[in-house]
């Protein structure tokens, strides 16, 4: 699968200037920057309530900030047309949201409608078998999407994703359900997609994953932006011991970082 190429030499594919959001009063994004150039994956963190889905819907074009704005290739948002965002920008969402009995392969060939009567058509049953193995849901092909256990959905969902094609790729969570070997499949995936030129924004709450996958960590808290920038600079102790109100401990195992709570009574580990 080859997403269409975004020209990243005028900057970044998708940002986000000063954005805003109150939601019920609350003001839950306040002035929040963000810039994801081709080539990268961005993991979004933070505690609960915090604004991370939020912020994707804004760059997602599904939540109108109150304040600032989102650009996409340099131009605003709201200036692209819907089928054209669509073949901009693949999103997966927390809440899969379908209510009818489609088939697997029915769910992921949903995401070759942004390219519906174009030549890239042709390639609809190639890419959507890219993505299924990618995905690893091939066997799952005829199975009923709500028949299917909730890793097997969020699989199904992102292999849609993948089909899309799009050089922007949004996703709410994909790992949440997700066994320790599906975890890896799926943001080894990703990685792969940023290699091809696609920039990925990936909201994470296991932050060794977002160690180990990220190019860039951006930490959200009340709202704001506390830290932005690469996961061995911004996933510190000290940092994230603030952040989430509880003593976390981040050490160094076989190159990597791992991110990881003290607890009451236990001894806590030597790290940064």
């Amino acid at each position: 699968m080859t997403p269409p190429p975004v020209d990243g030499s005028h900057g970044p594919a998708l940002e986000a200037h000063a954005v805003g959001v109150s939601l019920g009063g609350a003001r839950v994004l306040d002035g929040v920057d963000l810039a994801v150039a081709p080539g990268e994956v961005v993991a979004l963190v933070g505690p609960n309530g915090a604004g991370k889905s939020t912020l994707l819907g804004v760059l997602a074009g599904d939540l109108r900030p109150d304040a600032g704005e989102v650009l996409i290739d340099g131009r605003r948002l709201g200036e692209h047309r819907a089928r054209e965002l669509a073949r901009r920008r693949a999103v997966l969402l927390q809440q899969q949201g379908l209510a009818f009995g489609f088939r697997v392969h029915e769910v992921v060939q949903m995401g070759r409608s942004p390219w519906h009567r174009t030549d890239r058509a042709d390639d609809d049953r190639t890419v959507v078998g890219t993505a299924m193995e990618s995905a690893d849901v091939v066997h799952l092909a005829d199975r009923l999407f709500p028949t299917l256990s909730g890793g097997e959905q969020a699989r199904t969902t992102f292999a849609r994703v993948l089909a899309q094609e799009a050089p922007i790729v949004l996703l709410d969570e994909p790992t949440a359900a997700l066994d320790i070997r599906h975890q890896e499949v799926l943001l080894t995936a990703a990685r792969r997609l940023a290699a091809g030129g696609c920039a990925v924004v990936v909201i994470l709450h296991e932050l060794t994953l977002a160690a180990a996958y990220a190019d860039r960590v951006c930490v959200l808290a009340g709202g704001r932006v506390r830290a932005d920038g690469p996961p061995v600079e911004v996933l510190t102790s000290t940092l994230l011991s603030d952040v989430y109100e509880h003593p976390v401990a981040v050490v160094e195992h076989a190159g990597s970082l791992v991110v990881v709570p003290v607890r009451e009574g236990a001894s806590c580990p030597v790290g940064r």
